[in-house]
């Protein structure tokens, strides 16, 4: 059989439009079941969104209508819990106040007392003398020592009556006797010597310095009215000591300025000098 017997014996294509209308009918029916399922599920949901609506207007209702008597013992509640709280701050407050009432009393009982009392005589304080490095150490101030002899004088000042009458020539004679007397004894007394104690850093250049030759040359430095006393090394650093050295010098024979330029003239040895400590004795 030849292609073109086969296809004139096939109807297929003469009946495609009924074959087509018969495929229509099938999806239409298809998307009608579809579209009932979705109505289904639409009315279900419109159907719940109804019954919350429902439920919400009614819980409203129910809140409304409960604050309205609840709500006003709440108020009074919190309004009774405030003014317990304000009375009781209102005590505490009323406590302090006494308290501070009391201290106040006291305390002028105690002015009154102090200022009817005599005001004890304070110590005068001896004036400070600065260090170098800038802290500053109290002077001490020795009182002065009275002698035999100026008991004995005084004992005859007393005795001797200083506004006697002119008519008396030896009572006079007598003043003028005991006067000489005292001046003359007020002459041989030795004057007091104003000295100083004072602490010098010796510096070196390098740490091949020999430190026994520099403090021999410190100590060759002599004067009137210097006196010098103990010496130790102390460590700077990298190996390099410095030498501290005290020393007692009279005020107006010895200053700090001199002794620094005769140990400067050591300059094989000394690189500089400071004064590490500065007291009045």
């Amino acid at each position: 059989m030849s292609s073109a017997d086969f296809l004139a014996q096939e109807k297929i294509w003469f009946d495609k439009p009924r074959y087509d209308d018969a495929e229509r009918r099938f999806y239409e029916r298809m998307n009608g079941s579809s579209q009932a399922a979705q109505d289904v599920g639409a009315n279900s949901i419109l159907q719940d969104i109804a019954r919350a609506r429902e439920n919400i207007q009614k819980s409203l209702a129910g809140n409304a209508a409960g604050p309205a008597s609840g709500g006003a013992a709440g108020d009074q509640g919190e309004l009774s819990s405030r003014i317990k709280s304000l009375e009781l701050e209102n005590q505490s407050l009323h406590k302090v106040v006494e308290d501070l009432r009391a201290a106040l009393s006291k305390l002028e009982c105690r002015v009154s007392v102090l200022e009817k009392s005599p005001a004890a005589a304070s110590p005068a304080t001896a004036p400070s003398v600065p260090y170098t490095n800038g802290t500053a150490v109290q002077q001490k101030t020795s009182a002065p020592v009275q002698d035999d002899d100026d008991e004995e004088e005084e004992d005859d000042d007393e005795d001797f009556d200083l506004f006697g009458s002119d008519e008396d020539e030896e009572a006079e004679k007598l003043k003028e006797q005991r006067l000489k007397e005292y001046a003359e004894k007020k002459a041989k007394k030795p004057a007091l010597i104003a000295k100083s104690s004072i602490l010098l850093d010796v510096k070196p250049w390098d740490d091949e310095t020999d430190m026994a030759k520099l403090e021999e040359c410190v100590r060759s430095v002599q004067a009137d009215g210097l006196l010098w006393g103990t010496s130790k090394l102390i460590p700077v650093g990298y190996g390099i000591k410095k030498l501290q050295i005290a020393c007692v010098v009279e005020d107006d024979k010895v200053g700090t300025d001199l002794l620094e330029e005769e140990i400067v003239k050591f300059e094989d040895f000394v690189q500089s000098v400071d004064v590490a400590a500065f007291n009045k004795i």
